[in-house]
């Protein structure tokens, strides 16, 4: 018996310690995952980077449009999870088990987060600190409370960094 609580207690720690850097694993919607793809509006080899890429669900999505994703994922389980969910796209789709504010992002043309309110200034800073040329984010359910969104629909804000 003492496995099944111990069984327990790593997986309540694996989904509870992304509180203290990030956001709860909450399965995007379908119509979010692809209105929010719809707005980064990124074509068929161009890069994005999922910060919390959660099931994958997002990856894969944006993988069938011919998007070369990169999604950071902090909970081993959901990044596991994640990875094989997105081997079938081979070299399309990489899978970080990381941290992603402890990490050098690659080059990116777009970012797809779900990041809690307290933690989107952070976002916003680091976003505004990469040496890309310019660069699109989609937030889900959080705004970024010091800048206009270029666009917003569904509960998703459009950012345009350049």
């Amino acid at each position: 018996m003492a496995w099944l609580f111990w069984t327990l207690f790593v997986i309540l720690l694996c989904f509870g310690v992304v509180l203290l850097v990030g956001a709860p694993y909450l399965p995007t919607m379908k119509k979010q995952v692809q209105a929010g793809l719809d707005l980064l509006d990124l074509k068929p080899g161009q890069t994005m980077l999922e910060l919390g890429c959660g099931d994958g669900k997002v990856l894969i999505a944006a993988a069938q449009r011919g998007i070369v994703c990169v999604g950071y994922e902090l909970n081993p389980i959901l990044a596991a999870i994640s990875w094989l969910r997105t081997r079938r796209f081979g070299r399309r789709v990489r899978v970080v088990w990381g941290d992603y504010w402890r990490t050098e992002w690659p080059t990116a043309d777009g970012i797809y987060a779900f990041i809690l309110p307290k933690y989107m200034p952070k976002l916003d800073t680091k976003i505004t600190q990469l040496k890309h040329n310019s660069v699109r984010l989609v937030s889900i359910a959080f705004p970024i409370d010091t800048r206009k969104p270029a666009k917003s629909t569904q509960g998703l804000y459009l950012y345009v960094y350049k």
